[in-house]
């Protein structure tokens, strides 16, 4: 049973650095394009992920991290981390893609 599971964990973590690769890759050729709309309309799709963040966890793990004072409210590492939650969470759809894929039944 355990052995299924890590199997199980292995693989899908597989498949989640591979669809984070993908949709770096895709950010990547929409820069290069121009298309900053798009950009910023999946900029979009995380902020309300990236907002519960700054709002549930600590100031003082934020100061940690960026090494400013008062990082929640400042908008560049709002804007940071909005990209980067909808970029894990492109990553995360694709993953359940390519697990099913793959490994799927």
């Amino acid at each position: 049973m355990m052995r299924l599971l890590m199997r199980l964990f292995i693989r899908g973590a597989a498949c989640f650095a591979l669809g984070l690769a993908v949709a770096f890759m895709v950010l990547l050729g929409l820069m290069f394009c121009g298309q900053f709309d798009l950009i910023k309309g999946l900029q979009l799709t995380g902020q309300p992920l990236a907002q519960l963040g700054l709002v549930l966890l600590p100031d003082a793990f934020w100061e940690g991290l960026t090494g400013l004072a008062d990082a929640a409210q400042n908008p560049e590492v709002q804007s940071f981390l909005s990209l980067c939650t909808a970029l894990g969470q492109v990553g995360l759809l694709l993953a359940f893609g390519f697990f099913r894929l793959w490994y799927g039944r």
